[in-house]
């Protein structure tokens, strides 16, 4: 019944942004940490960013200070605010509800950020 689904996600050149969003149904973000993650071509899925429980968030180190994770709950939605995108930054952005025992995944957002 969870479903994330994620938008936003585009071309754009070195040092421009981008704002993804995830619209969530079917899950509450009460009793879940609500993150993001990307996978880039030949790497592994990794962490760009999420927030706890307490409502604290933390990021990977190679998009602190650019990117931003927020939620509005109300709305049941996730976005991530990237500033100053890199050429690294290309990847598959997914969406990710993490609850106890288990996650929800969204189908992804391509980003390629390229001149």
């Amino acid at each position: 019944q969870a479903r994330l689904v994620e938008s936003g996600g585009g071309l754009v050149q070195p040092g421009e942004s981008l704002r993804l969003s995830c619209a969530a149904s079917g899950i509450m973000f009460r009793g879940h940490i609500m993150g993001w993650y990307r996978q880039a071509p030949g790497k592994q899925r990794e962490l760009v960013a999420d927030i706890t429980n307490s409502g604290g968030t933390n990021y990977a180190d190679s998009v602190k200070g650019r990117f931003t994770i927020s939620s509005d709950n109300r709305k049941n939605t996730l976005y991530l605010q990237m500033n100053s995108l890199k050429p690294e930054d290309t990847a598959v952005y997914y969406c990710n509800g993490k609850g106890p025992g288990y996650s929800y995944w969204g189908q992804g957002t391509q980003v390629t950020v390229s001149s």
